[in-house]
């Protein structure tokens, strides 16, 4: 099968491993091919047309204006954006490699922030992957010189692609039991959007003239992590926060439309009739009623308030009619309600939103302001809310190391061999400005200090110098060569020495 882009592989060994179950990989569709027989179609209809319409269904609740309040509070943290500080940085301390591929690797990386432009749209793409839960990205090489790595990273809409993958199994001729013998793994892409109609398939073996098979190599692929387990689709962060929004989108319209309605006083008109006829009667209340009926409506979805003679208003005055012999025509009062201002129900769901969203509950008092004091004040839920942050962030890396991985490869860096332990020690260090981070580097650099003045007169006998800069003072390889370079161009030189004592 002819697959569009490019595939990444080393030859593989036949190590006797057998297992009926292929590994786990979240959010793809699995189409089975099996011993004796063989599985032409995948019907990805009901699955993918879902999972198209729950994305558009998370970016519409983005735009709410206390979702979105919300996702900016998460985008800043886990992105700061900072004009003299790259967004994220690499850390290599722990990885097992020569000083020339540790360079190598810090240049590939930097190559491949500069081919996502990253220090410009790094909140960008954070906040896509978060709202949608997933972010593609078209790895695009020149095909006659790969060596060349990476040309283009281009970002792809999650509508139009989804991952495959057709699982070959055999049976295993003593236990009888269906064993997986390969692994194929590709992306569909569609232009026009990979959610079908009428009970459309694609076909595997054959690309269509809409859809076209792309290689797992050339396609950068990234998940929350949140699976639905039923239909194997990726979960955005916000698919809880779905039922809350609506809850509190709906809270919201019927108290504007209970403050309109119940706000102002009504009125109740008896109309003396006199001895007319019934008919006659209705047709003269209807006159005076049109004459002085109020026309105002409320339009919900723009939140407008309008004339519209073709809708019945909400404010409705009541009109009655009297029969000769009463008291004639009246006018009486009702009063307008009495609990127009509790918005309590609305501060409920409000809460509920942003418990949803994992965002301290505190952020939602816009008049209070920041409690500069020590990392020992900081309340529980900034804390959880610090721990939920570093999680996205752990996530998210996984688009760097994707990256990082075909970058280093492709230059001849590492083999394919070598990235499975590099990217165990990889560490990436994401810039940062939010005050319980600050604050907290602060406590902790205050007890480092508070530690090095102990053991400060055993330096030289029991401990030694790179002994206390790494092991107490937690400084990286590169910052111990910084501060030593910075300390030697510091000191005055020996001839300058002389030059002053003389």
């Amino acid at each position: 099968m002819e697959l569009f882009g490019y595939k990444i592989e080393r030859s593989r060994s036949s190590k006797g491993e057998k297992s009926f179950v292929a590994p786990y990989d979240e959010g793809s569709l699995e189409s089975i091919k099996a011993g004796g027989y063989y599985g032409t179609y995948f019907d990805i209809e009901g699955t993918a047309n879902n999972e198209s319409q729950l994305i558009k269904r998370y970016r519409d609740i983005s735009m709410m204006g206390d979702v979105d309040q919300a996702i900016e509070d998460i985008v800043n943290d886990s992105m700061a954006n900072l004009d003299d500080e790259k967004p994220v940085t690499l850390n290599l301390d722990k990885v097992e490699q020569s000083a020339a591929v540790k360079r190598a690797i810090f240049n590939e990386f930097d190559n491949v922030l500069t081919l996502l432009d990253f220090n410009t749209r790094a909140q960008d793409y954070f906040r896509r992957w978060y709202i949608d839960g997933r972010i593609y990205f078209h790895k695009v090489i020149d095909t006659e010189k790969p060596k060349d790595g990476l040309k283009d990273i281009r970002y792809v809409d999650p509508r139009k692609i989804r991952k495959v993958r057709e699982v070959k199994k055999e049976k295993d001729n003593k236990t009888q039991a269906n064993l997986v013998k390969d692994v194929l793994e590709y992306f569909v892409y569609d232009e026009k959007g990979i959610a079908l109609q009428g009970g459309q398939q694609y076909k595997t073996d054959v690309v269509n003239d809409r859809a076209i098979k792309v290689s797992k190599d050339a396609v950068c692929y990234c998940t929350s992590g949140l699976v639905d387990q039923d239909k194997n689709i990726p979960l955005s962060y916000l698919h809880k926060a779905i039922r809350p929004a609506n809850q509190l989108r709906m809270m919201e319209n019927a108290v504007v439309i209970y403050r309109i309605t119940r706000s102002p006083e009504r009125r109740i008109f008896y109309i003396d009739v006199g001895n007319l006829p019934t008919g006659k009667a209705e047709q003269y209340l209807k006159d005076v009623m049109n004459r002085y009926r109020n026309k105002l409506v409320y339009d919900s979805d723009t939140g407008e308030i309008r004339d519209d003679k073709k809708f019945m208003s909400m404010l409705e005055d009541f009109w009655l009619p009297r029969k000769e012999g009463g008291r004639g025509t009246e006018i009486q009062t009702l009063p307008g309600g009495q609990n127009l201002g509790e918005i309590e129900d609305v501060n409920y769901f409000q809460k509920k939103l942003y418990q949803s969203l994992n965002v301290p509950i505190s952020r939602l008092e816009q008049q209070g302001g920041l409690n500069f004091g020590r990392s020992a004040e900081i309340t529980r839920d900034e804390l959880k809310f610090t721990k939920f942050i570093g999680k996205l962030r752990k996530r998210f890396t996984g688009i760097f190391d994707d990256l990082l991985k075909t970058q280093l490869i492709l230059k001849g860096v590492i083999t394919e061999g070598d990235w499975p332990q590099i990217k165990e020690d990889l560490h990436y260090k994401f810039a940062s400005d939010a005050y319980y981070t600050e604050s907290k580097d602060q406590e902790v650099m205050r007890s480092r200090l508070e530690i090095l003045n102990s053991v400060a007169p055993f330096v030289g006998q029991l401990f030694s110098k790179e002994y206390v800069q790494k092991e107490i003072l937690r400084f990286s390889d590169e910052e111990i060569e910084l501060i030593d370079k910075q300390i030697g161009s510091s000191q005055p030189q020996d001839n300058e020495i002389g030059d002053n004592n003389e």
